[in-house]
């Protein structure tokens, strides 16, 4: 994705593999250390004496699951921030448009002097030279050039000044969204590590309750409590309707969420941008207390890896987990953090 916006403006990144190895994140080696902490969950097993009970699946089930939503709302994080970024890579390739011509324009009167200066097999060198991608190299070999006229000299350090000003300006750039495309490259391979370890534990509650998965009521009392006009009522209904649409991590509907996507969605239909992760959506909305707690505020969980939305009557409607579609619970259904309210 990233290489793809560097193609489309023109940028070239800048390639410094040790270096970036070097600077990639903490969250990166967080990310890959959890296959450790995934092999620490031990699972049941079925012997010739004891079957699993369905309590310890669950049970193995929301041990594995608090390491895994952890890391799910990072990679939403990342995203966030490798958007951020591409999206200041297109204002820079904007600013620097006009400065790019005026140097491709002026290589190009360059390479014609050069051709009507160099004739006999000293052309094609001159072109080389040009097409270095180092300006200081460019600006040494060019002195070494005394065919051309002082001024013709001064008219060349002029441009590889502004090659070195280009060059200065986008190098910070590319290294940061390469170390980002690294880092989500990373999230990524361990996403599907995490798929097949959700898929395994799916086995698993499938032995617990048959094909059928869970039966669980998914609204066990009117949602929301009252029905209210205005924006707030259309993100209420909009939580509400979502009930029973199934849970998918880095998902943000119309078929599928995952828990801050749902939120963001919800209070998206009332015009207010949340963004997708859940310590992100706690950070710009204002705090509230319990006492406090209106329907259409926000409930997070668990060290803001999780959070839902209220709807009143101490009940929240959130997307709790892989194989557990959207859903009412008591607003006590985890560790609560803290409460906000966006808007």
């Amino acid at each position: 994705m990233a290489s793809h916006a560097r193609r489309a403006h023109g940028i070239r990144s800048v390639r410094s593999p040790a270096r970036t190895h070097a600077r990639v994140r903490s969250s990166v080696l967080a990310a890959l250390s959890l296959g450790a902490a995934l092999l620490a969950v031990s699972l049941p097993t079925t012997t010739a004496h004891a079957e699993p009970t369905v309590a310890e699946i669950e049970a193995q089930i929301d041990e594995l699951w608090a390491e895994l939503e952890p890391m799910i709302e990072e990679h939403n994080a990342t995203r966030i921030e490798l958007a951020e970024k591409e999206e200041a890579a297109d204002r820079l390739a904007e600013k620097i448009a006009p400065l790019q011509l005026k140097v491709d324009r002026a290589m190009a009167d360059i390479t014609e002097l050069a051709v009507y200066t160099y004739k006999g097999g000293h052309a094609s060198a001159f072109n080389a030279l040009l097409s270095t991608g180092s300006p200081a190299a460019f600006a040494d070999q060019l002195m070494l050039l005394d065919e051309f006229s002082r001024s013709q000299q001064e008219q060349l350090e002029s441009v590889i000044a502004l090659k070195e000003e280009y060059e200065a300006q986008k190098a910070p750039l590319d290294e940061a969204i390469e170390e980002l495309t690294e880092l989500e490259a990373a999230l990524d391979k361990r996403a599907k590590e995490i798929d097949e370890e959700v898929d395994r534990l799916q086995e698993l509650r499938k032995q617990a309750y048959g094909e059928g998965g869970q039966q669980t009521n998914l609204r066990p009392a009117p949602c929301p409590e009252t029905y209210l006009g205005g924006d707030l009522g259309k993100v209420l209904k909009f939580a509400c309707d979502q009930i029973g649409k199934p849970y998918q991590w880095g998902a943000a509907g119309p078929d599928a969420y995952d828990c801050s996507g749902l939120t963001m969605m919800a209070w998206r239909q009332a015009g207010v941008n949340l963004p997708h992760n859940a310590a992100a959506q706690r950070n710009v909305i204002r705090y509230v207390q319990r006492s406090e707690l209106q329907p259409g505020d926000l409930v997070f969980y668990n060290g803001l890896s999780h959070v839902g939305i209220y709807v009143g009557g101490g009940w929240i409607v959130h997307a709790p987990q892989a194989g557990q579609p959207v859903q009412m619970r008591s607003i006590d259904v985890g560790t609560i953090h803290s409460y906000g309210r966006p808007g």
